[in-house]
């Protein structure tokens, strides 16, 4: 008989433990949902705006002494003195942007990125602030053999692995070698291991022809038209910060003075 009370009181005992058990365990998931922090409070409790970019002349690339400039480098420091943060760059693999932003090793794509479906779709973008086309990019003495989309069809190409230049020659079934940086598919072009490659236009308008590194190359054809954005994880409260705060610097003329100093005016999308 003893026995008996024994086990009642014991699996009795068991059953209110599970309950209270289960119980800790809504009421932990319910409170965690109501204090889940905003992107900013994110960045400002940690007092840092980590910006992923690659080497991208003339928006990201590094001075002399090792530091970071560029057209967006200059807007992204700016940015993060007025949030109250420091600013950090950090080199990504531009292939795993997203998987970067989610995984919160940096905090927002700012590197001349194209708003493609892919990018919008995942991202928290800002409203579009450059104009910017992909172009073919060959050596200056056969430029004259590739002036339209016809003449391409047997080139070897190089582009940016993730990049709107390599989803262009995708969608022409062109022979594509995807590499690391948009940098680098111009040193294939420029070492003869690939015949053509596809960047930016406003990275061919400074970093190819007379006076630069690459002045045995030059841009034929426009592939497409777009427009650059910066983006954040998907729901971030800072994108519509920086919409502001590119309206600001719009009508106190810091985005036009920088951009004339990295000679990008023409491409600036006017408020």
């Amino acid at each position: 008989m003893k026995k008996k009370v024994l086990s009642v009181l014991l699996c009795a005992g068991l059953a209110v433990s599970m309950l209270a058990g289960c119980g800790s365990n809504s009421g932990s998931d319910s409170s965690g949902d109501d204090v889940q922090t905003s992107d900013m409070d994110y960045v400002k409790e940690k007092g840092s705006l980590v910006v992923g970019i690659t080497n991208f002349e003339p928006m990201d690339y590094k001075d002399e002494n090792g530091e970071w400039i560029g057209f967006d480098a200059e807007l992204a420091t700016a940015f993060a003195k007025e949030l109250g943060v420091d600013v950090e760059f950090v080199e990504i693999d531009w292939d795993n942007k997203i998987l970067e932003l989610e995984g919160q090793t940096i905090d927002c794509v700012w590197n001349g990125m194209t708003l493609t479906e892919e990018v919008t779709s995942s991202m928290e973008c800002t409203d579009a602030y450059l104009e910017n086309a992909q172009v073919v990019v060959v050596p200056s003495d056969v430029a004259d053999q590739y002036q339209d989309e016809d003449s391409l069809s047997d080139l070897s190409f190089a582009a940016e692995a993730g990049s709107a230049g390599e989803e262009e020659l995708e969608a022409r079934e062109l022979n594509v070698t995807p590499v690391t940086a948009q940098a680098d598919a111009l040193m294939e072009v420029a070492a003869g291991t690939s015949d053509a490659a596809v960047i930016d236009l406003l990275m061919a308008a400074a970093m190819i022809g007379e006076g630069t590194s690459y002045s045995d190359l030059t841009y034929t054809v426009h592939l497409n038209s777009e427009e650059y954005g910066v983006g954040f994880r998907k729901g971030s409260d800072i994108a519509a910060e920086l919409n502001d705060f590119f309206a600001k610097c719009y009508e106190d003329g810091t985005i036009q003075e920088l951009a004339e100093k990295y000679g990008v005016q023409a491409a600036l999308i006017q408020e």
